[in-house]
């Protein structure tokens, strides 16, 4: 491991009575990693030293073959510590991105699996969760990802089922969607660890806006989304999407809402005009476009993954929303890029 400071100086500065040990956290970064997620995490220990003038935590970056990494975005990133140096105890964070099912080799699942077996806490950021269910870290525990790879999630691993919140702690299995909800899991623990006071002013040195509550979802149930926070509107969206993979009549959705189907139709013209066929439709058609993104379900399992009745008819859906074929879409973006 590199000889460094990890006390930068600062302006900005809180008295904090600690003279322990640093805590130490392990930043596993796989291939196509998320940038923001990363950072998001790592930037809050540095400003919590930085603040106080203490050694109150260090921090190691580590890829699978202790070479260097590509970010999502282009940038590359160099580790400055092995896998093998490492603490058997030593708590780690594994940092994922995009196309997380390619991104996770054997040898990161096999460290991750070690690790755990020693003691140690490993945690997942982003699309960290994909290493951590392969090392059987999730079975039966509470846990989180983002929101847009948790459809391939779910398809990958049929018996978990993460949540929507922004992180998770279950009995100190830290998990969170990515993106700046990094930074309101890392301003948990540095509360945990020192108090509310401190976390308060990293927070307000990452001009971050803090959500206390893991149990914040990702995104506010659609309401966002489309506009709109009438309840019974969400409430159909929700159930809309609890059927994807078998399709409910929309008489069935009015009723679940306590509407007939006529006002029901009203309620969606005037919140996101267009009908609820529609709008259900196209939540179908998505999750189909993610699930060819990001798994390698052949087109017939994802027709039906998504309620379509053939390879067929999702294929002229999809044809519709998205200009070509689910098969000639996959062929476009799985080719290399030309000179690259």
């Amino acid at each position: 491991m590199q000889d460094r400071s990890f006390v930068p100086r600062g302006a900005a500065s809180l008295s904090v009575v600690y003279d322990g040990p640093p805590r130490d956290y392990h930043f596993l970064l796989l291939p196509k990693l998320t940038l923001l997620a990363f950072t998001s995490a790592l930037e809050p220990l540095r400003v919590a030293n930085q603040v106080t003038g203490k050694e109150l935590y260090r921090w190691y970056v580590m890829t699978e073959d202790d070479a260097s990494v590509t970010c999502s975005c282009g940038v590359t990133i160099t580790p400055d510590t092995a896998l093998r140096d490492v603490p058997r105890d030593g708590a780690a964070f594994v940092c994922g991105g995009i196309e997380p099912n390619e991104s996770t080799s054997r040898r990161a699942v096999g460290w991750i699996t070690r690790q755990r077996a020693f003691g140690a806490r490993v945690g997942g950021i982003c699309t960290g969760a994909f290493a951590l269910a392969r090392a059987g870290l999730l079975d039966g525990r509470r846990f989180t990802l983002h929101w847009e790879n948790q459809p391939a999630f779910v398809e990958t691993f049929l018996d978990l089922e993460p949540t929507e919140n922004l992180y998770e702690n279950d009995d100190g299995l830290l998990t969170c969607g990515g993106g700046s909800a990094a930074t309101d899991m890392m301003l948990a623990i540095i509360e945990a660890d020192f108090g509310s006071e401190l976390a308060t002013i990293v927070a307000d040195m990452c001009l971050h806006s803090r959500s206390e509550n893991r149990a914040v979802p990702q995104r506010s149930a659609y309401a966002s989304a489309i506009g709109s926070r009438n309840p019974r509107l969400i409430a159909a969206v929700e159930y809309m999407k609890a059927h994807l993979e078998d399709p409910v009549e929309m008489r069935d959705v009015a009723g679940h809402i306590g509407l007939s189907k006529r006002q029901m139709e009203r309620l969606f013209q005037r919140y996101i005009r267009a009908t609820p066929a529609q709008f259900y439709l196209d939540l179908r058609v998505t999750r189909a476009h993610a699930l060819l993104n990001e798994t390698n379900m052949t087109v017939a399992e994802v027709a039906a993954a998504t309620g379509f009745t053939s390879s067929t008819q999702l294929s002229q859906r999809f044809r519709k929303r998205y200009g070509k074929s689910p098969s000639v879409y996959r062929k476009g973006w799985t080719q290399p890029v030309a000179g690259g």
